[in-house]
């Protein structure tokens, strides 16, 4: 599949796309507290993007095959030591220091919007703390680079560096994806590599950035029911996400949330 460059009433419609999944994740952060399940979450979430957004959960449904089935939640939910692809569950109980990354992926007018969280749970230990900030820290130097004529590899060495000057190591599994029409489009953007390689952004391109950082070692393993993943060491993962927009001179962050401001503004 070819890099698809957006024209501007496409990217007309990745901005609403990109503000409506942006809206999900300031509608919930008000739930996410001790007690409540993951279960309920998706349900709250599930019905603000249907019944209030006339939207698509596109997770819901998603994927499947070779023995695994179509992904059946509308949203991730990923706690603690699951890096991503965490499903909502009833069994599953938000507890005081839980770190918690709610990944929400809308459908508007055939466009995608996904997008990510992280969410501390009541009081959460220093370490978790920590590793929550420098996860930020890293998606937010990614993204700051972003321009044309900037390679894919200078992304991916400011992310990598930063998470390594601190102690942590960067999942190497999973990566950002190209994003439009189709949930999963080129290029793939590695969170990890040497600057100066890669393909060399375009004004119009739209992807996600959405590096995985974890307390301990990178490897990761799926559970049994093909879809959540653990980090192999079972040690704290945290992950943030946005979509991007390559523009004339910078960045667009299209799910950007209405209390975030970004360093190069």
């Amino acid at each position: 599949m070819a890099v698809s460059i957006k024209t501007p009433d496409e990217i007309e419609k990745m901005r609403e796309a990109g503000r409506l999944a942006a809206e999900v994740l300031e509608m919930i952060a008000s739930y996410v507290e001790p007690g409540i399940s993951t279960g309920e979450i998706d349900r709250i979430c599930h019905d603000h993007i249907v019944n209030k957004q006339k939207a698509i959960p596109a997770c819901l449904g998603y994927g499947g095959g070779r023995g695994v089935p179509p992904f059946p939640k509308s949203i991730c939910t990923s706690i603690n030591d699951v890096v991503c692809h965490g499903i909502p569950s009833e069994g599953k109980i938000l507890k005081k220091g839980d770190i918690l990354n709610i990944d929400v992926t809308v459908i508007k007018d055939g466009f995608h919007g996904d997008t990510s969280n992280m969410f501390m749970v009541g009081d959460v230990p220093p370490a978790a703390k920590r590793l929550v900030q420098v996860t930020h820290e890293c998606t937010i130097k990614g993204i700051g680079l972003v321009k044309p004529g900037v390679q894919l590899g200078d992304i991916g060495h400011a992310i990598q560096q930063h998470a390594e000057n601190n102690y942590y190591s960067v999942v190497r599994d999973y990566c950002g994806h190209g994003i439009g029409r189709n949930f999963h489009e080129e290029p793939q953007i590695v969170h990890v590599g040497p600057p100066g390689r890669g393909m060399e952004l375009q004004e119009g391109m739209t992807f996600t950035i959405e590096p995985m950082i974890n307390l301990g070692t990178y490897q990761c393993k799926v559970k049994r029911d093909g879809w959540t993943v653990v980090t192999k060491d079972r040690k704290l993962s945290a992950q943030f996400e946005h979509t991007v927009l390559v523009t004339a001179d910078g960045v667009e962050v299209l799910t950007r949330r209405s209390d975030e401001v970004f360093p190069w503004e």
